[in-house]
């Protein structure tokens, strides 16, 4: 029976508790426990909490297992009901402070999965009139942990959890898809120069650069889902080491399917729970669909910030919104601040692949103990984009105007407008007019029709903007 205290450290009540370990001071109005404690003195590493996203996919384990074993009678309703109240209280969000475990900790998550327990089984003893830190009627490795294993629930709620972030991001890359394409119906008449190499090539207009920004935005955004349906496959049921000890097949099967219900997900037993306890591989996957949708977005935003480059100085094809003031000592000086955020948040995105392919690679025998890492790693990219991406939409993309006649003088000064003499007067000769153009800073048309190779109305239309562009009558691309 838990005894009451007062710390003199502190000067707030305090319980004892006791496990195979010995017995500690526990804060007397926490929910969580001595297990939990340990891990809070063990690990004070970064200050840094599980995601919410986490703890509601562990709240959801917690009840689907409960429910589970109520219906297979292991778990008498008396305990399993108040379990149940109490992990919806936690999918509210209302324990979100009592989950103090750091994001680096012990192996495997035990110390989140007995934060879990002891929060859950404390509440549920409330519940029943019980005080908190007496685990007699409610105790949580018996009662809220039964048929489960941290190494099974761990990593469900990583797929759990990653899921529901997925399904949060998905929209978010689908409409900043949206806006880029937006933007190349808006700028589909503006014609330009394009560059191959960092060098001018041949025309090309400013909307059909962004309509590819949003192609590969949405390709992004599909890869993402077709890999996350990899996370599906769950370890639920496979307790410690895979092959179920303590728990019936027939709990697996409920405790899924509930799991599933409870979730809103489309969650399947893994075909394997061996392999689920062993492999990261579905969550590998996932973290190099992030890795290459921030690539692609790096990419892009050092393509916006090159064409806004300038003004007197650089490319100045495109005019970025103004957001803040861009120095300290130059005056009007307008940085791209929007997208060197967010390079700077796709870094870490990067960065974050490599430490998941480090814990991927880690697991050894029966299972991988590194899950804590990738979980952590997966959740908090997965929000940084969710948190940036429509900041970077409305204040950055949906802003952004075009410097049309910068972009017509480029487009007629361009000296690679010569491939375009290519099939009338041969590869060699067209190089001849470019070295020209370039020396004597005539346009390749002005040289073509001072040597008359050409007519003028030959080269009034192999010129034509909206012939080498591609652009047709009613101003779209040709496919």
């Amino acid at each position: 029976m838990a005894k009451k205290v007062f710390s003199k450290a502190a000067k707030a009540p305090s319980r004892v508790e006791r496990d195979s370990l010995g017995e500690k001071s526990v804060p007397t109005e926490s929910y969580y426990g001595i297990q939990t404690l340990r891990a809070v003195e063990n690990f004070p590493v970064s200050g840094l909490k599980a995601h919410p996203a986490l703890i509601r996919a562990y709240a959801s384990i917690k009840k689907a297992c409960a429910l589970a074993n109520k219906s297979l009678g292991k778990l008498d309703a008396m305990i399993a009901d108040p379990i149940i109240q109490a992990s919806d209280e936690v999918l509210r969000g209302r324990f979100d402070d009592q989950f103090v475990v750091d994001v680096y900790q012990a192996g495997a998550g035990t110390s989140f999965n007995m934060n879990a327990n002891e929060v859950i089984a404390n509440r549920a003893a409330e519940l029943l009139g019980e005080p908190r830190g007496e685990y007699r009627r409610v105790h949580p490795n018996d009662h809220v942990n039964m048929s489960q294993s941290t190494n099974d629930t761990f990593p469900t709620a990583s797929c759990v959890a990653c899921l529901a972030q997925v399904r949060e991001l998905a929209p978010v890359l689908d409409r900043l898809a949206d806006a880029f394409k937006a933007k190349g119906r808006e700028f589909h008449n503006v014609v330009k120069s394009a560059r191959t190499h960092l060098q001018d090539a041949v025309p090309i207009t400013l909307g059909q650069e962004f309509s590819a920004y949003g192609a590969a935005v949405s390709a992004c955004a599909r890869e993402l889902a077709r890999r996350s349906e990899l996370l599906r496959a769950v370890a639920l049921g496979g307790t410690a080491a895979g092959t179920g000890a303590n728990a019936s097949i027939e709990f697996r099967r409920l405790a899924i399917q509930n799991l599933a219900r409870i979730t809103g997900l489309p969650l399947v037993a893994a075909a394997d729970p061996r392999m689920a306890l062993q492999s990261h591989q579905p969550l590998q996957a996932l973290s190099s669909a992030l890795k290459e949708t921030a690539l692609e977005l790096i990419r892009i935003a050092n393509d916006l910030r090159l064409l806004a480059s300038g003004p007197m100085t650089g490319f100045a094809e495109i005019l970025l919104p103004a957001v803040q003031p861009g120095s300290s000592i130059m005056p009007g000086k307008v940085n791209p601040s929007i997208l060197e955020c967010l390079n700077m948040i796709c870094f870490q995105i990067v960065g974050r692949d490599a430490a998941v392919a480090l814990a991927t690679q880690a697991g050894q025998m029966d299972l991988n103990v590194m899950t804590p890492l990738t979980a952590y790693n997966l959740l908090d990219s997965m929000e940084l984009l969710i948190r940036f991406l429509p900041v970077a939409d409305k204040r950055c993309v949906a802003g952004i105007s075009a410097e049309k006649e910068r972009c017509r003088a480029y487009f007629e000064k361009s000296p690679s407008l010569a491939a375009l003499l290519n099939p009338k007067i041969g590869y060699a000769k067209a190089a001849q007019v470019f070295k020209e153009a370039v020396a004597s800073d005539l346009s390749i048309p002005e040289v073509a029709r001072k040597h008359g190779l050409l007519s003028p109305a030959e080269i009034k239309k192999l010129f034509d903007p909206r012939a080498v562009t591609g652009i047709l009558d009613h101003g779209r691309s040709k496919p």
